[in-house]
């Protein structure tokens, strides 16, 4: 036995296109690969883009005023070795916003705030109000695109439920809304109105409102065309509900882009339990990758993918994989990866010795993101967070710059052949999160998007059996 370990691989960060047809207009930097080129999908948006709003009594101009805002120019007061200045919404999108026609707007009666006072369930008065406000707007849903709810501090006791109940006011104004395929955005005070950093909020804002109302601000440059990407969730309700206890969430079909934001949802009725985890039998994981693939097959006039990559937090068990490989049948390749956020491993980087009989030291910045370290025929660890090259004048960027980057594991449970495609895939997927201003999550998209529909998508009055997309989720 030997306490050492396999030579590690390095991935470098992966591009981003940010036009269909110039194939040099990439940049690993997504901010900046705005700024210098433009939306992906620029021309293909509405414009302008109208903004809906709901806001408490007395104070919609505040939100106005905001929204104006996005329209200024801001320069960065954190983050400066990463962010760039922001130069409003139209330099950026090459579109307007604006607020939506005079009937679209809508001012919670000054009643609420007592109500939520005088109630033992302040979460329930504040999220019936504005699920009504919501059902108003649905009624003039051709009048605009997004709907801005500001959220102000005075109802933070309506934010979540008791202690025995599973309310988040978030999640649940999501489900409400993605229901009747109304995008919305929530404005907190305390995040957005009332934060010192405004290029940062500028920024968040601006890309969500983007990505809501339809647009794409950037694909994946270096992709497979002939690969698809699928993320599975299992989402639990409470026990107290009277609907089916498990909800298989899958996300979106990923094209080899990253694009292509859909996914379908049911209520699974062959679960197995085990240690909290539920798994699928073969037949449902049967039904849920023959949805997934028939989603592909409609975006692209019903070719099978040459390659399919699963993604999922939990091991997949024999049955899954049975139902996995008869519902892929056809692909030439199939991949099911398992991704363990939660690891115990540890990275540090030592420069080489810089001469005779010296030992290495430990180096300035932390283990590159991108380096692979193999475990074994079936595991490997990726560090999806690290130092990058290339992103600020200095040489080296370290997002958050604080702690020890943890990898994450990736156990191949299906599939062969070295790591590389599937972990230059997970880091490019890291890039595809449209509601995020960073140059990369800790996840790849198809497990990133997963957790948000499994807390979504239980709290769904009913399902129902066509695809959503995901901007409504967002």
């Amino acid at each position: 036995m030997t306490s050492q370990v396999s030579p590690h691989l390095w991935f470098p960060e992966p591009s981003l296109s940010f036009h269909p047809d110039h194939a040099g207009d990439v940049d690993t930097h997504p901010l900046r690969g705005l700024l210098r080129y433009g939306p992906y999908s620029a021309g293909l948006v509405p414009d302008p883009i109208r903004v809906a709003t709901i806001s408490p009594s007395g104070e919609s101009q505040r939100l106005y005023d905001f929204m104006k805002a996005l329209n200024s120019k801001f320069d960065p007061t954190e983050r400066r070795d990463y962010l760039p200045p922001w130069p409003g919404f139209r330099s950026v999108f090459n579109l307007n916003m604006r607020a939506a026609e005079k009937g679209c707007h809508i001012q919670l009666d000054e009643r609420l705030e007592h109500e939520m006072t005088d109630s033992g369930t302040p979460h329930i008065v504040l999220s019936s109000r504005l699920t009504r406000a919501l059902q108003a707007l649905d009624a003039m849903r051709e009048r605009f695109d997004v709907i801005f709810i500001y959220v102000p501090q005075s109802w933070s006791a309506g934010f979540f439920g008791n202690t025995d109940e599973d309310f988040d006011l978030h999640d649940h104004l999501k489900a409400a809304s993605a229901a009747r395929r109304l995008p919305i955005q929530l404005v907190r005070e305390d995040r957005a109105l009332a934060y010192p950093h405004k290029a940062s909020v500028m920024w968040r804002i601006g890309l969500a409102l983007y990505a809501k109302a339809g647009g794409v601000p950037w694909k994946l440059a270096d992709s497979d065309p002939d690969t698809a990407y699928i993320g599975i969730s299992y989402a639990v309700r409470p026990v107290e509900s009277d609907k089916p206890r498990f909800v298989t969430c899958c996300s979106q079909v990923f094209d080899g882009d990253g694009a292509g934001l859909e996914f379908v949802a049911y209520d699974a009725n062959e679960v197995d339990v085990q240690r909290d985890n539920p798994f699928l039998s073969r037949n449902e994981m049967f039904r849920v990758m023959t949805r997934s693939l028939d989603l592909y097959r409609r975006r692209h006039a019903g070719r099978t993918p040459r390659r399919v990559i699963v993604h999922k937090s939990t091991e997949f068990k024999f049955e899954e994989i049975d139902g996995c490989m008869e519902a892929l049948h056809l692909c030439e390749a199939v991949d099911l990866v398992q991704i363990v956020e939660d690891v115990p491993w540890r990275g540090a980087k030592i420069d080489p010795p810089r001469g005779a009989n010296r030992k290495g030291a430990p180096a300035g910045y932390p283990v590159d993101r991108g380096s692979l370290l193999g475990l074994g025929p079936r595991e490997c660890l990726l560090w999806m967070h690290g130092n990058v090259a290339g992103i600020n004048n200095s040489g080296s960027y370290f997002q958050g710059s604080r702690s020890t980057p943890r990898p994450i594991r990736l156990v191949r449970h299906a599939g062969h052949g070295p790591w590389d495609d599937t972990a230059r895939s997970a880091l490019a997927l890291s890039k595809m999160n449209w509601n995020n201003d960073g140059l990369y999550d800790q996840l790849p998209v198809t497990m990133s998007y997963a957790k948000v529909l499994a807390r979504v998508v239980k709290r769904m009055p009913g399902l129902g059996k066509a695809p959503y997309q995901f901007r409504f989720f967002m």
